[in-house]
């Protein structure tokens, strides 16, 4: 009632470049759909990132023509039927956008979020490394006590789709041992990357022994600012 609805589909395409191409659509419906737009997600083993991220801009584009009507079914009919040509149009633009995107950092994004506990840490952990490599963002996992901070840095897109991922997605267990989605979650600070915020150049997950040692991380990457409002609340 007042977050709408997420739901998975997998959809098989035929006939592209001579092999199956298996797609994985995450929508997330409003409680105001159709008046307003659903949120997508696109995963696919055989798709780079950035040909993903092509096929969900063009679903949405599709999705705006639909406003107002259930466009989900319309919608993965649409992909199937004109993926290839996604594709296509998607190799032919890429070496314009490298060219053009080279040397600035217009765009880029940072998010902090602190999550409650982690009940299946080694699964949690693989899992959320997985989605900062398929996204293409860098930052850190760290642990510190009972305390559990993730901070990425990335396209503001792709920040957008990985909340998307960590609310829908069952990625802990429940006390009974059974899959669950993460429903203690709080974005403490989403912003974009200032000039002297220096960027992470990977993804790392850290364990830290002392609130000195949380704090040191945060100043290296010149977010002393960020620390002092947002992770002493936590240590009380």
């Amino acid at each position: 009632e007042t977050h709408g609805i997420s739901f998975r589909i997998q959809v098989s395409v035929k006939e592209l470049l001579d092999k199956d191409v298996l797609l994985e659509l995450l929508f997330h419906l409003p409680v105001g759909y159709p008046s307003s737009l659903p949120n997508i997600s696109v995963n696919s083993d055989q798709l780079t990132r950035a040909q993903c991220m092509d096929v969900k801009e063009k679903l949405l584009e599709q999705a705006k023509k639909h406003l107002s009507e259930p466009m989900v079914h319309d919608l993965i009919l649409w992909i199937q039927q004109h993926l290839k040509g996604v594709i296509k149009q998607s190799a032919t633009v890429c070496n314009e956008k490298t060219t053009l995107s080279k040397g600035t950092e217009d765009g880029i994004w940072m998010l902090l979020l602190h999550l409650d506990h982690m009940r299946a840490k080694a699964k949690y952990v693989k899992t959320v490394e997985k989605w900062a490599s398929d996204l293409r963002l860098t930052g850190r996992l760290m642990f510190m006590g009972k305390i559990i901070l993730i901070l990425l840095q990335g396209d503001r897109s792709s920040i957008k789709e990985y909340l998307i991922l960590q609310k829908t997605s069952k990625v802990d267990v429940d006390s009974s041992g059974k899959k669950c989605r993460e429903k203690m979650m709080r974005v403490l600070c989403e912003t974009e990357v200032q000039s002297q915020h220096k960027r992470f150049q990977t993804f790392e997950v850290k364990e830290y022994s002392t609130p000195e040692e949380l704090q040191k991380e945060f100043e290296t990457a010149g977010l002393t600012t960020l620390f002092s409002e947002f992770v002493p609340p936590l240590l009380k």
